[in-house]
């Protein structure tokens, strides 16, 4: 089993992240290091990963420049780059050393909605799973390849968001980036609050807004004050 590096960034979602960690501590492979990357710098973030034995590295609140100072901290052959709320299969480091022993430099996880679910989900699984055909899949998809190849594709971008679209790109250049059948479960929270069309309307205007120049900054500045409403909204539920 090839040594793991898990990277995960966070910004103010303690109670997911806690659960990530915890989920981590039960696989029936464990990784060789777990960093977490905190954009908010909070003490709180802190006794988290001091109590599930992560390593935590303080940063400004830029997901691009969270993940490269993630990765390189990591001692690790392979870097696996997760989101805090994400929901892992049964596993994924198998899966993953399986995917390098056929020669692939690294690849992404199934996208699939966590409980609970609503009909929608289903259709919205097809789309991410053509667009990752033919487009990019995203950061929520559980990222992996080896350091080596992560280095030579350049790392993340630094910036707020679109951070992996310049190093996906670069790691197919290089090599085969595999899909792997196995799903991480993704939060639906943001889709349940705002609608699950609309939430997926503002993604793609967000998407298409990158693709025709936009600079991320500006647009994760729009990213941001949704995000803002979403957790006024659900401190107040």
């Amino acid at each position: 089993m090839s040594k793991v590096s898990i990277i995960i960034p966070c910004y103010n979602d303690e109670r997911k992240l806690a659960q990530l960690l915890a989920q981590i501590q039960h696989l029936p492979h464990t990784p060789y290091e777990v960093i977490v990357i905190d954009g908010a710098a909070s003490a709180a973030c802190e006794a988290i990963c001091r109590q599930y034995q992560a390593h935590w590295l303080p940063s400004e609140p830029c997901r691009g420049k969270q993940l490269l100072a993630g990765a390189a901290t990591a001692q690790a052959d392979v870097l696996w780059f997760l989101h805090a709320d994400a929901h892992l299969p049964s596993d994924p480091l198998t899966v993953m050393q399986h995917a390098l022993e056929k020669g692939a430099l690294g690849g992404y996880f199934k996208f699939k909605f966590d409980a609970p679910r609503a009909w929608p989900a289903f259709i919205l699984e097809l789309a991410v799973a053509l667009r990752c055909r033919y487009g990019i899949p995203y950061g929520d998809q559980g990222l992996f390849m080896t350091k080596q190849a992560y280095i030579e594709a350049g790392g993340h971008a630094p910036w707020p968001l679109f951070e992996e679209v310049p190093l996906v790109k670069n790691l197919r250049k290089s090599g085969h980036f595999m899909a792997l059948a196995s799903p991480l479960l993704v939060d639906p929270r943001r889709w349940q609050h705002d609608g699950w069309w609309r939430r997926t309307w503002e993604n793609r205007k967000l998407a298409l807004a990158f693709a025709r120049g936009h600079a991320p900054q500006a647009l994760a500045t729009r990213y941001r004050s949704h995000i803002t409403n979403f957790n006024h909204d659900k401190n107040e539920a």
